[in-house]
């Protein structure tokens, strides 16, 4: 089987009780449709209840495998912390640009798009290089725990500033 037969796998981690991130094995999601399935089961997980207990949390893609991992283990989704409050991810804390972020709020930190329906939501950003035409991809789901899809958007030209979550994300990056 060729790498780009594989599927693209993906398990969420937890640590004492709370969501720590994500084991991708198989292969790298290959554009932003495939970034946007994972973005989906991120926010899956997002909503159930006390997955999130610190509220919005900032997420990193890590190229790096764990010592003892899944065969065709490629990478992580790390949870790095709160978006704001104490230990709040700041700018400038990454050493290396990631392939990736995202942040994910728990349904008590989403304005639900449907009246009093619970869900949660979440944000994908991946960098492009914008001076070498590499524009900035993201993407945005709403969905509640069972999968149910209440806004999905994604772009494949974004302007880091034309909404809050990529331009905090894109801050995270740029410091």
């Amino acid at each position: 089987m060729s790498y780009w037969d594989r599927p693209v796998e993906v398990t969420p981690m937890q640590a004492d009780g709370q969501l720590a991130g994500f084991l991708l094995v198989g292969r790298w999601p290959r554009d932003t449709v495939e970034w946007t399935r994972f973005l989906l089961l991120a926010v899956r997980v997002a909503a159930a209840p006390g997955m999130l207990p610190r509220g919005s949390t900032v997420f990193r893609v890590v190229e790096d495998v764990p010592p003892v991992s899944p065969l065709h283990t490629i990478g992580l989704v790390l949870a790095e912390g709160p978006l704001v409050g104490d230990h709040a991810v700041t700018p400038g804390a990454f050493e290396h640009l990631p392939p990736a972020l995202a942040v994910l709020h728990p349904p008590s930190s989403t304005a639900s798009s449907v009246g009093d329906y619970a869900t949660a939501s979440g944000c994908l950003f991946l960098p492009g290089i914008p001076h070498l035409g590499l524009g900035h991809r993201a993407a945005w789901i709403e969905a509640d725990a069972a999968g149910t899809i209440t806004h999905l958007a994604s772009s494949e030209a974004v302007d880091p500033m034309s909404d809050a979550d990529t331009a905090v994300l894109s801050t995270l990056l740029a410091a």
